[in-house]
């Protein structure tokens, strides 16, 4: 009978950890951005955060259910998660090609950065400092890479993490259930 590693040591719980660990330095990073760098995002910014807002205390939850003995729930939990950032990477290149005029953004692409005023005074007051948000423009750019661009680059990196975890937990769940079979 071989020795079992303690689940923090496996490849499972690594990349589970790992994967937690990126996306929640990606959307605290977005977060400085958007209220220490001042970079208010525009509504495809702001749905492209969901996936995170999702997948970060699902992905604790999977390290807890993988800890506890059920890696074959923590297996589903991480292939979820993994299916939550192909979507997010796919409205990425969406709202990228939005700003590299590959085609349209959507309808609703301009948004305010602060909220409207509630009396038509104030709101004749507020019109010369409303900033309008636009989706199809690019406010930053590093490497050639928007926000946008950049979330594609991490949503990507996150859904292989999340796959990995998710096969090596099914592994883990898989060799479990051989060693409990008495034909072991």
């Amino acid at each position: 009978m071989r020795t079992v590693a303690p689940p923090v040591a496996t490849h499972a719980y690594r990349a589970g950890a790992l994967a937690f660990l990126l996306a929640t330095a990606a959307i605290l990073t977005a977060l400085a951005f958007e209220y220490i760098g001042g970079y208010n995002p525009c509504p495809l910014c702001l749905q492209q955060r969901y996936a995170y807002y999702i997948a970060i205390p699902t992905l604790f939850l999977a390290l807890i259910l993988y800890t506890a003995g059920r890696q074959s729930t923590a297996a589903l939990v991480f292939l979820l998660i993994s299916f939550a950032f192909v979507a997010n990477a796919i409205l990425g290149i969406y709202h990228s090609g939005a700003e590299w005029k590959f085609w349209p953004g959507p309808d609703t692409c301009a948004g305010t950065a602060a909220p409207l005023a509630s009396s038509p005074g104030g709101l004749l007051k507020s019109l010369p400092t409303t900033r309008i948000i636009r989706c199809d423009e690019a406010p930053w750019r590093l490497f050639g890479l928007s926000f946008a661009g950049w979330n594609v680059v991490i949503s990507i990196c996150l859904w292989i993490t999340a796959l990995q975890a998710a096969y090596a937990a099914a592994s883990d769940a898989r060799l479990r259930e051989a060693e409990k079979s008495p034909l072991a």
